[in-house]
């Protein structure tokens, strides 16, 4: 399918050719009849990325900021990695549109194949043939409203959404600043609500266009003049409330909106201008100053949006989902009409001439739609209850087949494409010797895409049976979310593929017991991405301990903290302790040799901290401690290991300085600002060497399986408040 991307680095905008994403859980797949283009917004976007990393600083110092903080903690050479990933991905365009249910996923009730519904969401309601819509971001469009006038749902949204902040009444006077699409729109909507509305741009034709649909005033420039019509306008009072829907770096906006106020007024930010806001005048007329946050309330936040949460309606009368069922009913009583806004169509083949347009400025637009063919290739949807489509997903790409001494290439896929894929895993298997990189899958289709073109992939798609069905691959690598490694990768020891999950191999037992069963009846090899054991500095360390048995092992994580919604605190996502403290309780398997007999965990940080103090016993007598924070400084390091036993001992610094004891003797390798290994390329190579080879994955898998378990009986441990012994869950499995 076709698909509009912006390259960050470049700024370039074109149509690509994609897979459809996926279905999901929660959502329906649409196909696209009609997107509106956010004039204002895309093109700011774009012409973000097109400035110069000084001037991007200049723009958003706030990613200033966050690129310092990660030198701070991760060293310049990591961060310039991480940046330069960031600036070499694809962004998809577009926010509102509308279009066919063409799949929905079980959960979804409300919504039928083949009816029309408006989405919004940026991610979601994008400029491409399909796209993949979570239910509370899509709305059925009314009976006699058209696709294009339902592409304009979303923008119509954000006006509404002031409007419903500016809390007008029937009759009060409204001035809107800023006559582009969304100050249109706005003018229409309060014209339908029963208020006076005044209108004003720097542009004598939009004024002109708000007059004709509806205002009762509108003037072309923002100055003394224009402020005493005001005055005269509402007998003398000034306006009731003020909506600035304009953008730009001006001061004037927020300024001119205190002058026409009335006593006690309000003005709702809806746009984007300067906010250097002249305290006096606010202050002498008690001005209400509101910003009012997008198409509104559940936006941003991820249990709304992501996983279809919805809010009570007698507590949170107008979501986003509302606003956009509310302002599609204006349109179906002809209140209000979006298309006499439209300017320019132009087919979803020709975007890069509508983007010339919006970008160049060579002549006057507003409403720039973009149309869709018909059918979208590659997806054919069937007539059953949840429309599950049997879809072409795959995407040939210009993928490299390298020459090999003696022997056939390995050949490997990858399900997933997220930040640790592109910026770890990808690039390291890249440097790697005798592989061929067969395909690549990711749920949102252009992902898969993109980075398949970066990576030197033979091909992509949205589709699993794609790569399972692949003789030419060998290896399956799965770097998705955590709840569906332990799925993803039984369906590929079920194909006959090897297969690297990365951590955790699952996040509950049920998933880990499907998983061994699989391993079971199918004799196939897993391993988890536990690649710490595979550091040099971890392996000096180990080689020092040889015979120093029972050990006495501190582990020290200053983790750092994550945002409420970060999708890894979901519930089905398993958490920290299992998606991370799996790495450091395979470290202290690592290091003694031994199996883990018991756990005893101790919660702290308080009510939904992450932050848990447990300790290990193994079967040889060592004894483990983790102390997994999330609530230290940022400047702190990460890690920190001590290693105590038979007259040795070990002090391992953030996989950087390694400090070994033995009786007086004393050495040191590494330092504070040495480059930091924490083997994620010798545990990639000695995972392929034993595909290559037919032998046993690098880690043994009863120590997977037991570290799995260590994180379920931590948990369990800090819940019940006691110990637990591992023999409880292995008798579970």
């Amino acid at each position: 399918m076709k698909q509009i991307l912006q390259h960050r680095k470049q700024g370039d905008v074109r149509v690509h050719d994609v897979p459809p994403p996926q279905l999901r859980s929660g959502g329906v797949l649409v196909r696209n009849r009609a997107s509106l283009i956010s004039a204002g917004t895309e093109k700011a976007g774009i012409e973000l990325t097109r400035q110069s990393l000084v001037g991007m600083a200049q723009e958003r110092p706030d990613l200033v900021r966050r690129v310092l903080d990660k030198v701070q903690k991760d060293g310049v050479l990591a961060t310039w990695n991480a940046v330069r990933d960031q600036l070499d991905r694809h962004v998809p365009l577009g926010y509102s549109c509308a279009g066919t249910v063409a799949a929905r996923s079980a959960e979804v009730t409300e919504l039928e194949v083949g009816q029309l519904v408006a989405c919004a969401g940026a991610g979601h309601a994008c400029h491409a043939e399909v796209n993949f819509v979570p239910r509370l971001l899509a709305a059925a469009v009314p009976e006699g409203v058209s696709a294009e006038q339902a592409a304009y749902a979303t923008v119509g949204s954000i006006a509404l959404q002031g409007i419903r902040n500016a809390n007008v009444q029937l009759g009060e006077s409204v001035a809107v600043i800023g006559l582009g699409l969304i100050g249109q729109l706005a003018v229409q909507i309060l014209k339908s609500a029963g208020c006076r509305v005044l209108g004003f741009d720097v542009s004598e034709a939009r004024a002109s266009l708000a007059m004709e649909h509806g205002a009762l005033s509108a003037f072309g420039a923002l100055g003394a003049k224009e402020a005493g019509e005001a005055g005269r306008l509402t007998r003398g009072r000034g306006v009731d409330a003020v909506l600035i829907c304009a953008a730009t770096k001006s001061n004037d906006p927020i300024e001119f909106a205190a002058k026409i106020s009335r006593d006690r007024g309000k003005v709702v930010m809806v746009g984007v201008t300067g906010m250097d806001v002249p305290r006096n005048d606010y202050y002498h007329k008690e001005l209400s100053l509101i910003v009012s946050r997008s198409y509104g309330p559940g936006r941003y936040d991820a249990s709304y949006e992501e996983r279809g949460n919805d809010y009570p309606a007698g507590y949170v009368r107008w979501t986003e989902q509302r606003n956009l069922e509310a302002f599609l009913d204006l349109v179906a009583a002809g209140s209000i009409r979006p298309e006499l806004f439209t300017t320019h169509r132009f087919p979803i083949a020709d975007a890069d001439k509508a983007y010339e347009l919006i970008l160049g400025g060579s002549e006057p637009y507003l409403g720039v739609i973009l149309d869709y063919p018909a059918s979208a290739p590659g997806l054919e949807s069937t007539a059953a209850t949840n429309g599950e489509s049997n879809s072409t997903t795959r995407i040939a790409l210009a993928g490299t087949n390298p020459e090999t001494a003696g022997g056939r290439a390995t050949g490997v896929s990858f399900v997933g494409v997220g930040n640790f894929a592109r910026g770890t895993l990808l690039p390291h298997l890249r440097a790697l010797p005798g592989l061929r990189h067969e395909g690549l899958l990711s749920a949102s289709g252009h992902s898969a895409a993109t980075t398949g073109e970066k990576f030197g992939f033979r091909y992509c798609t949205s589709r699993l049976e794609d790569l399972l069905d692949d003789g030419a691959t060998d290896a399956v690598f799965i770097a998705t979310r955590h709840s569906q490694h332990a799925e993803l990768a039984s369906q590929a020891l079920r194909a006959g593929k090897a297969v690297f999950v990365e951590k955790p191999l699952a996040v509950n037992g049920d998933q880990l017991r499907s998983l061994v069963r699989t391993t079971v009846e199918t004799g196939g090899r897993v391993m988890a991405g536990f690649n710490r054991r595979f550091a040099p500095l971890a392996r000096a360390l180990k080689e020092h301990l040889v015979g120093a048995g029972p050990l006495t092992m501190h582990y020290r994580v200053n983790a750092g903290p994550l945002p409420h919604d970060h999708w890894l605190a979901a519930p089905d996502e398993g958490g920290r302790i299992i998606g991370e403290g799996c790495h450091f309780l395979d470290f202290f398997a690592f290091l003694c040799g031994a199996r883990p007999r018991s756990v005893f965990a101790t919660p702290a940080g308080g009510e939904g901290a992450d932050d848990l103090d447990l300790v290990v016993s193994y079967e040889d007598g060592s004894v483990g401690h983790l102390s997994y924070c999330t609530t230290g400084a940022s400047a702190t390091p990460k890690e920190r290991v001590e290693i105590f036993g038979g007259g040795r001992s070990g002090l391992l610094d953030d996989f950087r300085r390694l400090e070994l004891h033995r009786g007086p003797r004393r050495s040191v390798r590494g330092g504070r600002w040495s480059r930091q290994d924490k083997g994620h390329r010798a545990e990639l190579q000695a995972f392929l060497e034993a595909v290559q080879t037919g032998g046993p994955t690098p880690i043994p898998w009863e120590s997977q399986i037991d570290t799995t378990l260590t994180t379920f009986a931590a948990l369990r441990s800090a819940a019940e408040g006691r110990h637990v012994p591992l023999d409880e869950l292995r008798r579970e499995l």
